[in-house]
């Protein structure tokens, strides 16, 4: 299994939201956390999948799964369908 890497600022703020008693913070700066966390775990999902996408597309064994891999690339990145080539 592959090794997945994050920020070191989203590290501290998954450490702070589960340590937050430790930490002293109150709810309001646990929701925020939450907040910030989810968002980056988000953005890291959808590095993932681009990079996967990209990958699929350069490995691709015939002409037409490249195609599609390449505008399933294009799709994630938000490429616009007019400025493909």
């Amino acid at each position: 299994m592959k090794k997945i890497q994050i920020t070191q600022e989203l590290f501290v703020k998954m450490l702070k939201y589960f340590y937050g008693e430790e930490f002293e913070l109150d709810d309001d700066e646990l929701c925020e956390l939450y907040r910030e966390i989810k968002s980056g775990i988000d953005k890291k999902l959808d590095a993932i999948s681009r990079r996967g996408y990209y990958t699929e597309y350069k490995t691709a064994d015939t002409a037409e799964a490249k195609e599609q891999a390449r505008q399933k690339y294009l799709d994630a990145v938000g490429m616009h369908r007019d400025l493909r080539y």
